[in-house]
């Protein structure tokens, strides 16, 4: 905790020119202190940090974080008060709830409101965070085995689903709390795998369907973020085709995947295979995103991004090909950036699986 600490000071004073970091937002809480929870979290220039919290919150508080002062405060907007008495020099906040950073520039006004020292801070991983997103992988993997054993013909999108979560919940992983209307399950079968965000529907599975499963959970915080494509029965000529192209751009993004290359040249290195075998517009997203307390977090690996990998940086490489109203395929692994070749984070394999 003390690491991340002086990384965030560090932003601040850098980026903010701020003696003083303040979170509202639970992600960077979790961070700064280790408590995830309805509260405010403060970090001093010294590295000292403070959690402010309703009453109904400070038995956790106390309890979860890491080297901190705890203060009871009012719940809501009024918790503002107890901030605003230990406020000193300058502040930057993450704030952003527009009536809150109303309310605190009426007692700072050259208050700052900026995401970036949490950002920064949170591309490079440490240790500890490193294994809970082996973790979350592993259990990742272990939930598409239960793909391969169950899904079947008849079988509704929704079904899978019910069975997924069970298996989730009961080992620890939960909902992203993703700020969108996703599901942390993708399951598109048929035409729906077309869709790259598309949501679970009871539609059933038929012989002949590619079904694509992409598995977005958070354990003990940290989430991991993988897909794999199954074919039930048997599948078109084209659709065997498009697997094996998006199997080999996602191979030649891993590849590509090195300290010091810009996230763009792993986004271009996958783009240009399936560029070259025909389908360059029906891959219709950015190739990646880095991982960690957010589903979505920085580097973003896309064609406009010439931010460098450094080791330590958890990331997504995800090709996909969607024919509209037929079938998609999608391949994603999480892994982390180390030197030359990264970590993969998932094993469970990525040759067709035919059911």
């Amino acid at each position: 905790m003390r690491s991340r600490r002086r990384k965030l000071t560090k932003y601040c004073q850098k980026i903010a020119k701020c003696d003083t970091l303040v979170t509202l937002e639970p992600e960077n809480l979790f961070y700064l202190t280790g408590f995830w929870g309805e509260a405010i979290g403060v970090l001093d220039k010294n590295g000292n940090t403070t959690i402010i919290a309703p009453e109904l919150e400070i038995g956790r508080a106390k309890d979860e974080s890491i080297d901190c002062k705890v203060i009871k405060s009012d719940r809501g907007i009024s918790s503002l008060t107890s901030l605003k008495k230990i406020l000193k020099g300058s502040v930057c906040t993450d704030c952003q709830n527009y009536s809150v950073m109303q309310s605190l520039k009426k007692s700072f006004p050259k208050i700052k409101n900026s995401l970036e020292p949490f950002q920064k801070a949170r591309e490079i991983k440490d240790d500890k965070e490193i294994m809970l997103l082996k973790k979350a992988s592993k259990i990742i993997d272990n939930m598409f085995g239960i793909c391969e054993k169950k899904i079947k013909a008849g079988q509704r999108e929704s079904q899978l689903q019910s069975r997924l979560m069970s298996f989730a919940i009961e080992n620890e992983m939960f909902d992203t709390g993703y700020r969108s209307t996703l599901n942390p399950l993708i399951i598109a079968g048929g035409p729906n795998g077309s869709l790259p965000h598309a949501q679970v529907t009871n539609r059933k599975f038929k012989n002949g369907d590619l079904i694509v499963v992409d598995l977005t959970l958070r354990y003990k915080g940290y989430v991991s973020d993988c897909t794999r494509t199954f074919a039930l029965g048997k599948i078109s000529k084209e659709e065997k085709n498009v697997y094996e192209i998006v199997k080999s751009s996602q191979r030649i993004g891993l590849n590509a995947v090195k300290q010091r290359a810009t996230c763009k040249s792993v986004d271009d290195a996958c783009r240009k295979i399936i560029n070259e075998s025909g389908y360059g517009e029906y891959f219709i997203h950015s190739t990646g995103h880095g991982i960690g307390l957010d589903v979505h977090e920085l580097p973003t690996i896309s064609t406009r991004s010439t931010t460098k990998l450094q080791n330590k940086m958890a990331i997504t490489v995800e090709p996909g090909i969607y024919i509209p109203n037929k079938f998609g395929v999608r391949i994603e692994d999480s892994l982390i950036v180390k030197d030359n070749k990264p970590i993969l984070l998932h094993k469970f394999t990525k040759e067709l699986v035919t059911l």
